[in-house]
């Protein structure tokens, strides 16, 4: 620049665009791809992705789509943080879980996350955790007025909670230094045992809890209202946000109705929530559920001052593998970042070999340096709600929260939360949006890394040791590759039987240019199953597929080439290949208009993006079984 040469106006050197040329440009590279002919609007709507909740994610945010006012941290309606600083000063408290039932070991791992990051401890007491007898043992070392303590004690939470009362006050803490939870949870109990005969025993003890710490530590909160028994059975993100806001409303008619003003009743109340891969909807949710929480609190007479939700985000075990678990990493990465960023008080990365059994101590280690990781170099904490103001999430935020109060509102007809447990309304809506979703998984639409794609047949089997076995009879515990976990153990004892793999024989035909994509998707979608493929260094023909598939060892086969090569060799290859002995003949592929043609020289299936993948995969073991 010159003294003579004016400043270049930048943002002036670009002309205005608006959204009907985007949408024109949409336009153009949809008809290029063959995907549709759609103008205008519809153009725009080819690219929505659904959700569930009946949530439509749509390409493009503009101001125009900005939703009601968010309020400042620390301020109701609570959608930008639950205090004015958000965690700008500290950073979110590294919540780790320890669930060992010796409590020498429970003890090791604790002071070694202690004196590695961790700054609470949630620990699992009482029926599949550390006995309560030894909750003094596993806390030994432990700076009671430094470390936060959570429990997680099941039925036994009164007991749990009395001995570590005793041990602050042993410690020599103040009892207005105390803090943590108690970890009481009547509902949460009926929905994980589907017994609810105590109930009524379990609140009264809740309530008697919750106003000895009013008193005496009012630091210290007695009730987790917590979400993950409903997201672990499938529920969707709305109907987690509705089931948590239905437990917190039935918790606070306890308290109040045992004596407390709604304010103090409030204040003994933590949310837990799960965080999961989906970095947008799991940071909406958090935001969504301080907003709901607030509206709840506005109407409940809660002061301002008391209205803030406290959150306790835990990473998902709907999305944890057992396949090839060192994806995982990536998930629980993911999930830590949404957490933190959506605003969490508290934040549990669980470890990356957490569904195998006890985790490891590397494996624990992981976990806790990717918080530190997030907090120390990253910075995350540094910054209040730093996806407040996009557009998208803004939008995420406001659907999901109208979707969370629709299933609060109906739970809250049917009775309550109590009532609608008890009755099946929620156990029936969650089944109905998991079978949804499975259907999703089964056909993946929704990917999963290592297992539905990608899979590494020669990974190297992680094995821990058995972690206790969870409470049950209540809200069934689902995981996305449970269907992909069932072929994978169908594969093993296969292999266990008779020292090799299910095998499918690829017929690759044609040129390679032709055949390579969908070799590399047939071989992707058959080894999900635990099926080894295999494959001739060159083409096939008619002439050479014989030979081939029998060289093989394979039982059955899949045709592997383009549109074009399929009508000229698809039938005569498919014969060839039942006469040499397949069992079953794939085509990789739509048929179009030569299905019957197909079909008649011995295709069984097609296998396509977007067929049944777990249907295809399950019958073709069926039938190597068989043989």
């Amino acid at each position: 620049m010159t003294a003579e040469s004016p400043e270049l106006p930048l943002a002036a050197a670009f002309p205005d665009a608006d959204r009907e040329q985007w949408q024109r440009l949409v336009e153009g590279v949809l008809r290029k791809s063959g995907v549709t002919e759609a103008a205008g609007t519809a153009a725009e709507d080819a690219l929505a992705t659904e959700l569930q909740d009946g949530i439509r994610i749509r390409p493009l945010y503009t101001a125009e789509d900005h939703t009601a006012a968010l309020g400042h941290p620390g301020f109701p309606p609570f959608v930008r943080a639950g205090r004015p600083e958000g965690t700008t000063v500290s950073g979110w408290d590294v919540r780790q879980r320890h669930e060992h039932t010796d409590p020498q070991r429970a003890n090791e791992s604790v002071l070694a996350d202690l004196e590695n990051g961790v700054t609470s401890l949630w620990l699992t007491v009482g029926d599949g955790g550390v006995p309560v007898t030894g909750l003094a043992e596993a806390l030994k070392g432990v700076y009671l007025d430094l470390a936060t303590v959570v429990l997680d004690a099941g039925a036994d939470f009164a007991t749990a909670a009395e001995e570590l009362l005793r041990l602050y006050a042993a410690s020599g803490v103040p009892a207005g230094e105390v803090a943590g939870n108690l970890g009481a949870d009547p509902l949460g109990l009926v929905a994980r045992t589907g017994e609810d005969g105590g109930l009524r025993t379990h609140l009264d003890a809740a309530a008697r809890l919750a106003v000895r710490c009013a008193a005496e530590a009012p630091g210290l909160r007695t009730l987790a209202v917590d979400a993950l028994p409903y997201h672990e059975a499938g529920a969707s993100a709305a109907e987690e946000l509705g089931a948590s806001l239905a437990t917190g409303v039935a918790y606070l008619r306890e308290l109040t109705a045992a004596g407390l003003d709604v304010d103090a009743a409030a204040a003994q109340l933590e949310f837990r929530y799960s965080a999961t891969a989906d970095q947008f909807l799991t940071i909406a949710k958090l935001r969504a559920a301080r907003r709901l929480w607030a509206r709840v609190a506005e109407v409940c007479g809660v002061s301002s001052s008391a209205a803030a939700q406290r959150q306790h985000a835990v990473t998902s075990t709907v999305m944890m593998t057992r396949r090839d678990p060192w994806v995982n990493m990536l998930r629980t990465t993911v999930a830590g970042l949404s957490a933190g960023v959506g605003g969490a008080d508290a934040v549990t990365v669980l470890p990356f070999d957490a569904a195998l059994g006890l985790p490891d101590a590397f494996a624990r280690r992981i976990a806790r340096n990717t918080q530190s990781v997030l907090l120390e170099e990253s910075h995350l904490s540094k910054v209040i709600d730093p996806a407040g103001g996009s557009w998208y999430v803004e939008q995420l935020t406001d659907e999901l929260a109208r979707a969370g109060w629709a299933w609060f509102q109906e739970i809250e007809g049917a009775g309550g939360q109590a009532a609608a447990l008890r009755s099946g309304l929620i156990r029936e809506r969650l089944a109905a949006t998991w079978q949804r979703r499975s259907q999703d998984l089964a056909r993946r639409r929704e990917p999963i890394t290592g297992v539905s794609e990608f899979p590494h047949l020669a990974e190297p089997a992680v094995h821990r040791d058995p972690a206790p076995a969870p409470v049950g009879g209540g809200l069934p515990r689902v995981r996305r590759d449970d269907a992909y976990e069932t072929l994978r153990s169908r594969s093993d004892a296969h292999l266990a039987a008779t020292g090799d793999r299910p095998k499918v024989f690829l017929a690759a035909l044609g040129p390679v240019a032709t055949h390579t994509a969908r070799v590399a998707f047939a071989a992707n979608l058959f080894q999900a199953g635990g099926i080894e493929t295999v494959q001739e260094p060159a083409s096939v023909d008619a002439e050479s597929v014989a030979e081939a598939f029998t060289r093989s060892g394979a039982r059955i086969a899949c045709l592997c080439a383009g549109d074009t090569v399929y009508g000229e060799q698809a039938a005569a290859v498919a014969a060839a290949l039942r006469s040499a002995g397949a069992l079953r003949v794939h085509l990789a592929g739509k048929p179009g208009e030569r299905r019957e043609e197909y079909v008649q020289a011995g295709v069984d299936s097609f296998v396509f993006a977007g067929c049944d993948a777990v249907e295809v995969l399950s019958s073709a073991l069926d039938v190597m079984e068989v043989a």
